[in-house]
């Protein structure tokens, strides 16, 4: 069974074949001595011969995206909700200005001004 592999998962595999071939575990292959020197006896190697020879027992599963049942919005309805966002935007910068007209009114400091002027403009 050929399995068609990325090269991420194609790494993935040897590197992990190959760290279980370091720690000693059984090959899958019977191999030679010959064939083991020709090689100096690498681990990385003999996980690669062991995927190219299909033995691995080592699968990936590959997640398909879900599919969605629910129907889409219509654009319609999407453009109305934005008017009422923009309302609302324009709505609080209203406030927002009220707010800063108040502030500018009851400022203590403005008062203290006003008053001192009107000192010295009765001297």
């Amino acid at each position: 069974m050929e399995q068609n592999f990325s090269k991420y998962e194609k790494a993935r595999i040897v590197g992990a074949r190959a760290l279980q071939i370091a720690m000693n575990a059984p090959l899958l292959i019977k191999f030679n001595e010959e064939d083991l020197e020709k090689i100096n006896f690498d681990a990385l190697k003999i996980a690669e011969i062991e995927l190219n020879s299909n033995i691995l027992p080592i699968s990936i599963k590959k997640p398909f995206p879900k599919k969605r049942e629910e129907e889409l919005k219509k654009a319609k309805e999407q453009k109305v909700s934005d008017k009422k966002i923009e309302e609302r935007e324009v709505e609080e910068e209203e406030e927002i200005a009220k707010e800063g007209e108040i502030m500018e009114l009851a400022n203590p400091a403005d008062e203290q001004e006003e008053i001192s002027e009107e000192e010295n403009g009765e001297e």
